[in-house]
This record gives C-alpha cells, structure tokens and sequence, in this order.
C-alpha cells in the first residue's frame, strides 16, 4: 500500500489548532503534532508557529517573511493572543497585519494603519544600537553564515533565541546545532572590553544550567576586530569560537552642479533653484 506523504510543517500546525477548536497553545499544538506525526522536529513546530503568527514581531527573522507585505498569504493563520496562546487568525477580530519597513529598512510587524509614534523599532537610537541592531537581526536571518545547520532556538511558549532574556540580561542570539545542542551567539560592535570575553562565558553557564540540564553548550563571539586580551581570555575555551565580520560599502557617482547648467539657465539661476528646493522639501 502506497504510504501518504507527510504534510509540511506548517500545515501539521494549522491542523492541530482547528482540532483544538481554533483555540489553543503552543504546547498542545507540539504534543498533538509528536503524537500523529512522529519524529517530527520540535524545534521546526516552535519556529514554524511563529513564523505563521501575524502579529509576533520575530517572525521577520525568517525567510517566509523576509519582504513587505499584508498577512494574507498561506504563511498568515495564526495569531498570538498571549505568550503560548494561539488562535487561529480572523482580521474581523484581530484586525489587518502586515510586515512593513520602517525608515531604517528594518522589517517589523505592525498593525495596518497603526500609529508609528508608538512601534518601539522606529524610535531613533544612537548609531552604536542600531548598527548593533542591524547586524544581529541580519545575523539572525541568516544563521548559516556563522555554522551550517544551526537554527533559532524557540521556546515552548513561543519565544525565539533574537535577544533571549537571562538572569544577566538577553543574549543576542541563542541558536540550536543539527545534535540539538544549545549555540551562544553574542556580537559587539563597539570596542571590545575585559568584560566582553567574561560575559559570553557567563550567558554560556547559564544556559547549561537552566536550559541545556548541564549538557555541552558552545558559544561565538563576534566583532569587527577581535582585540589580542580577548583571545589570551578565552584561549583555553575549546567551546568559544571567535569571529570576525567584514561590512561591504557600495558607491555610486552622482551628477556635479556644473552637470545640472541645462538651456539656457545660468549657475547662479541653478544655484537659486536648488536652494528653493531644499528650503521647501
């Protein structure tokens, strides 16, 4: 007998939610799933219910959802009405979603027409946040870049590894290898301290001792240049990685004012307008 194929991930989600009556969490979405779909990831049912959750604000972090858009595509069911509580998407109820760009070109979730004075990403931050910001979120995207097959860790009430809270603080990036083992990311993009090596061992401990049950846990610390006092820190850690990135800049020629003399204007008439223009726009 010819077996039926598997359903993706995503559909084995939307088919437990209207199991459980529309209403549920996603705890018992993960156990409905490993009970009739066994050996199915659970980490793939964590990231695929948010990357299916219109309103929750991680979902950007993956390639289902890496462009603007309004939340109506097969990818758009699900909505979040507290952490671990789904229910199935109505935009009657819950009203228009969409993923939008604010004017630094950072993806964000955001209600249609909802006011940009009260969405916290579009405040304007201090060059170091952003820029710190900026590489993390892209970092996250794009996670093969630091190892091949580590992925987002999710939580079971629904909450990825992008700045994953601790006693000390969130850590940057918490990420899951292909053996399950829990990944320690952390990026500086400003200088380097004594502290900087101190606390990517420390978010280390603790997630072995309140996530990982005292299994391995490996870490990477990223920078633009790592400075020599942080190498001779964490020279004997066989399980801290150091990284190095590498920003690229592209430049193109834009017209002098001399190109701008067209007909019969003179400069100083070019001049004139150009300033009428700036003191208006």
């Amino acid at each position: 007998m010819e077996m039926q194929p598997k359903p993706f991930v995503w559909q084995m989600i939307k088919e437990a939610v209207e199991v459980h009556g529309n209403k549920t969490t996603n705890i018992a979405v993960r156990d409905w799933i490993l009970e009739h779909y066994p050996g199915t990831n659970v980490n793939t049912i964590l990231n695929q219910i948010i990357v299916c959750t219109v309103n929750h604000e991680s979902r950007v972090h993956y390639k289902e959802n890496n462009r603007p858009r309004r939340c109506d595509d097969i990818f758009d069911f699900l909505y979040r009405s507290e952490a671990g509580k789904l229910e199935m998407y109505d935009p009657r109820l819950h009203g228009l979603w969409e993923i939008a760009e604010n004017e630094k070109g950072v993806l964000l979730v955001k209600k249609v027409n909802e006011s940009r004075e009260n969405k916290k990403d579009e405040v304007s931050f201090g060059s170091g946040y952003l820029e710190g910001h900026h590489l993390r979120t892209y970092l996250a995207k794009n996670l093969h870049l630091i190892e091949e097959g580590i992925q987002l860790y999710v939580d079971v009430f629904g909450n990825d590894g992008v700045e994953y809270p601790s006693d000390f603080g969130p850590i940057d990036i918490l990420a899951i290898d292909k053996q399950g083992r829990f990944v320690v990311i952390e990026i500086k993009t400003e200088r380097f301290t004594d502290v900087s090596s101190g606390q990517i061992l420390k978010f280390r401990n603790w997630v072995r001792r309140h996530l990982a049950s005292g299994n391995k846990v490996r870490g990477y610390l990223i920078g633009s240049e790592i400075p020599e006092h942080i190498r001779y820190s964490l020279a004997d850690c066989d399980d801290i990685y150091l990284k190095e990135y590498n920003l690229s800049i592209k430049l193109k020629d834009i017209p002098g004012i001399s190109d701008l003399d067209t007909g019969s204007e003179s400069s100083s008439e070019v001049r004139s307008n150009i300033r009428s223009f700036a003191q208006t726009a």
